[in-house]
């Protein structure tokens, strides 16, 4: 069974179609990026996978059951997301954001898998920083150890869950998004099912399984990198028609994530 499913989902805003008819099913354990130009309709379909926005047309079931009939404290139970941006006003610590991933259970344990979260991401000591503090990469990897967080409690009671990324790697350096990679990677191989917006398309075919590629609010392709990359589908979805696999001009160094490996600096 799927664990999330849309079917001839369309959303409509005043006379724009932002969504036409798309069909898209993600099974368990399997890392999706959502790709296109802007304006495609990716954000929209995350946000009709996250249950955010209910289609005008279509339906969407997580795990078999219509989305719409899901409670917002079971979605949370289900499902994470992390939006492309989220505005703190409070001069709350990092761990306290973090926590409200998990605000139920035993304070010692939450803190304990918050801390873990917080590892996880590449910030750990942060706890007691204050999150407006932070540089804007930074408050992204920790609302992502809390989005984690999130997921993990709800995981101990359903099982592998639903995780939900609106272009988590735009504030990120390359080593972060390196350590993106590996993380959702590591999620997917434990069940849980990744779907991420990005648009480096180098990043997307590192982390994906499969990428949806959506063009004029419709999918222009769906399958694994090797087939929706192509120069055919370069030129009909963005406009471009790049030399593929090489540079154009020897003169100009380029950097693709899979052809990296995350240093550590020796401290002996």
């Amino acid at each position: 069974m799927p664990t999330i499913q849309a079917s001839s989902v369309t959303v409509r805003a005043g006379h724009a179609v932002l969504l036409d008819a798309v069909s898209f099913a993600a099974e368990p354990g399997e890392a999706i990026a959502i790709a296109g130009p802007n304006g495609a309709g990716k954000s929209t379909l995350l946000r009709v996978l996250s249950g955010d926005r209910r289609p005008d047309h279509g339906e969407v079931r997580l795990k078999g059951r219509p989305l719409a009939q899901f409670s917002s404290g079971a979605l949370a139970r289900q499902r994470a997301v992390l939006s492309q941006t989220t505005v703190m006003a409070f001069p709350f610590t990092v761990a306290e954001v973090v926590a409200m991933g998990c605000p139920d259970g035993n304070p010692r344990e939450r803190a304990a898998a918050a801390d873990a979260a917080l590892a996880e991401v590449g910030l750990a000591g942060f706890q007691d920083r204050i999150i407006t503090t932070l540089s804007g990469g930074e408050q992204h990897r920790a609302h992502l150890a809390r989005v984690l967080l999130q997921l993990q409690s709800g995981e101990r009671e359903h099982g592998p869950g639903l995780l939900l990324l609106d272009e988590p790697t735009a504030s990120l350096d390359l080593h972060h998004q390196l350590d993106f990679v590996a993380l959702a990677r590591k999620r997917a191989a434990q069940g849980t099912t990744v779907v991420a917006v990005l648009h480096d398309l180098n990043l997307a075919a590192t982390f994906a399984d499969r990428i949806l590629m959506l063009h004029r609010a419709r999918v222009a392709a769906d399958g694994a990198p090797q087939l929706t990359i192509t120069k055919r589908l370069l030129a009909e979805v963005f406009g471009v028609s790049p030399a593929r696999d090489r540079s154009a001009d020897d003169t100009i160094p380029f950097v693709l994530p899979q052809m990296l490996t995350v240093s550590r600096p020796d401290h002996r």
